[in-house]
């Protein structure tokens, strides 16, 4: 049996946003009627390592069902050496014989999916009408957040804050020409996310980033 291998560009043209915040919202209901398996994920932590691997399995029944693993390096200090922290692959395997159907780069299905699925909850629970974004970090998922948020809500301006403001300024100059609104870095989390509608926390910091009695430079 032949074995699908796609890399991060071609997942990037196999699974664009709008097409996977809707396969996201099928695969939550999936799971909410009991269709989906999904044991707790494995982690595990070598005492001396810079990383962690986890490993998350689950199966979904029906015609479209078969087996999945993630199997996930997480490296904190990778984003200053260039890189995704996370570094992996999911593999799909055949629902009937349980043959190896697809390997697939984990690092770019990661910050699509969780983009989409932040995008499916704020379908669900944002109003309507809003406009103002916030987004605390300035690295992967905040590049994917920006555009599952803007695809089922009408952004009209959206402000970016990291603990390092370059970072949050090479975002801008990333991403504003994809975009019709402007995109503003801000030099505090408090400026950001002043008068926002919808604010995503797109940071690995361990200490809070939201203050509500002043404010609190940029962590991530």
């Amino acid at each position: 049996m032949k074995i699908l291998v796609l890399d991060n560009r071609q997942i990037r043209e196999l699974l664009p946003m709008t097409e996977c915040i809707e396969l996201m919202a099928d695969a939550l209901a999936a799971l909410a009627r009991g269709e989906v398996y999904q044991p707790l994920r494995t982690i595990v932590r070598p005492p001396e390592a810079r990383g962690l691997l986890g490993l998350m399995p689950a199966h979904r029944a029906g015609e479209q069902g078969a087996f999945g693993l993630k199997a996930i390096c997480v490296f904190p200090e990778n984003p200053a050496k260039g890189k995704d922290a996370h570094q992996g692959a999911v593999m799909l395997f055949s629902r009937e014989t349980g043959e190896l159907l697809a390997l697939m780069n984990a690092s770019e299905i990661t910050a699509i999916r969780t983009a989409a699925v932040s995008a499916v909850a704020t379908r669900l629970l944002a109003r309507e009408d809003a406009q103002q974004l916030a987004i605390i970090g300035a690295g992967v998922q905040a590049r994917t957040h920006l555009t599952a948020l803007s695809a089922v809500r009408g952004i009209r301006h959206a402000r970016i804050a990291a603990r390092n403001i370059e970072h949050a300024h090479q975002l801008v100059r990333e991403m504003q020409p994809k975009f019709a609104f402007p995109i503003e870095a801000v030099g505090t989390n408090e400026e950001a996310v002043r008068g926002a509608d919808v604010i995503v926390t797109a940071t690995s910091s361990l200490d809070p980033v939201i203050n509500k009695t002043g404010s609190r430079r940029a962590r991530t």
